[in-house]
């Protein structure tokens, strides 16, 4: 059994490192106080081909394992988890194009969204719903070669830059999940409005917005996959792939508010000694390092389990609930080292407290997850041990 990741992974996680040290770090604490779009970020990682982690070579893209795809979020995240932000959801949307699409579909838009000249995002929550997918009231209705699509769609990140923009609609209203199609909208198509952008706790950088469909005509030919009722399953699989993106990115928040409660508690100083000389200092700092730990490995495990062609519905839910509940503990803890200061604007410990809530909500809440994983024991689609 080897924990290790392999030369070529571990090159990709040191590049990473060093693009996030020298491009982000810098900048991350200012701009995020400011709500500046990351625009630089943005084009330097389009020239390292980051919009295309889950695109195949064959179509422009990197063609990323999973493993090194949660390594990614990881190391964005401990520099700026919105920038992490930014990617995941195109990502995302790309891998559904990617396994779902016609060839038409493919060919038409994984080149461009691979080299990030086009970006894309995935528009399934609605303000009177998030993880209920069969409770969706976006509505498209057929009109010879066109589908007619009507509703409101919530906290859609990269909303403003996405084109096509997949939008979760029910052909079937009142079906359930029976109805439920993805339609990639086109991004200048007319009765499509990002009517607002909403205003976050933390995940700054990138926007969250609420997005308005007034009778937005999408040819049939954008029909996800160009058979209708396949959207739950479509949605269903990709999110999946966005709980390890999720977990990925919980790691990354974890991992740096125990890197910075450990530098910090080397620092100050107490009674005329670090407060690491403090045994009720030392005991959180084990905790800590022994929860990111395994927050990392429970994320690996479960993407190594994708690798090899496993669904891993389960698996992907205990990372993502697991290591979002470690990140929300590790801020905690790591503020409550840094005391005062860790309450100040002035340090990164309360963006990685603003930012770590996210986790737990995103790609499914943990109580929705907690309930996934139950079925899927008790059904015998998973076992443990």
């Amino acid at each position: 059994m080897d924990f290790d990741l392999t030369p070529e992974q571990q090159l990709f996680r040191s590049t990473i490192r060093e693009f996030v040290d020298k491009e982000i770090r810098p900048v991350a604490r200012e701009w995020e106080a400011s709500g500046r779009y990351p625009t630089e970020i943005v084009e330097h990682m389009k020239t390292m081909g980051l919009f295309g982690i889950t695109i195949p070579e064959s179509h422009g893209g990197l063609g990323l394992d999973m493993v090194s795809m949660t390594v990614l979020f990881e190391e964005l995240s401990k520099g700026w988890m919105g920038v992490a932000g930014i990617i995941g959801s195109h990502s995302l949307a790309a891998w559904m194009i990617d396994r779902y699409g016609t060839e038409d579909q493919r060919e038409r838009h994984l080149a461009d969204l691979a080299a990030g000249r086009r970006r894309t995002a995935i528009a399934l929550t609605e303000p009177d719903g998030g993880s209920d997918l069969a409770g969706i009231r976006t509505r498209a209705v057929r009109d010879g070669d066109e589908y007619v699509l009507s509703g409101t769609k919530f906290w859609i990140t990269n909303a403003r830059y996405a084109d096509p923009l997949p939008v979760l609609a029910t052909v079937e209203p009142g079906s359930g999940h029976r109805g439920l199609c993805v339609f990639l909208v086109p991004g200048d198509a007319e009765g499509l409005t990002v009517s607002r952008d909403l205003g976050k706790l933390g995940y700054k950088g990138p926007e969250s917005c609420e997005v308005v469909l007034d009778q937005v005509r999408v040819p049939a030919a954008e029909l996800l996959g160009g058979e209708e009722g396949q959207g739950f399953v479509q949605v269903v699989n990709a999110l999946g792939v966005g709980r390890l993106n999720i977990a990925g990115r919980a790691v990354g928040v974890a991992q740096e508010s125990y890197d910075r409660a450990l530098e910090y508690s080397r620092q100050r100083e107490a009674f005329g000694r670090p407060i690491s000389g403090f045994q009720a200092v030392q005991l959180k700092l084990a905790d800590m390092a022994t929860a990111v730990q395994t927050a990392r490995l429970i994320t690996w495990w479960a993407a190594w389990r994708a690798d090899r062609g496993e669904r891993p519905d389960v698996e992907a839910g205990m990372a993502k609930y697991h290591a979002s509940e470690v990140a929300l503990q590790l801020a905690l803890e790591s503020m409550r080292i840094h005391g005062g200061a860790g309450y100040s604007t002035e340090l990164e410990v309360e963006r990685l407290y603003r930012d770590a809530p996210l986790m737990a909500i995103g790609e499914g809440t943990n109580d929705i997850l907690r309930t996934l994983i139950a079925k899927g024991l008790v059904s015998g689609r998973a076992v443990i041990g």
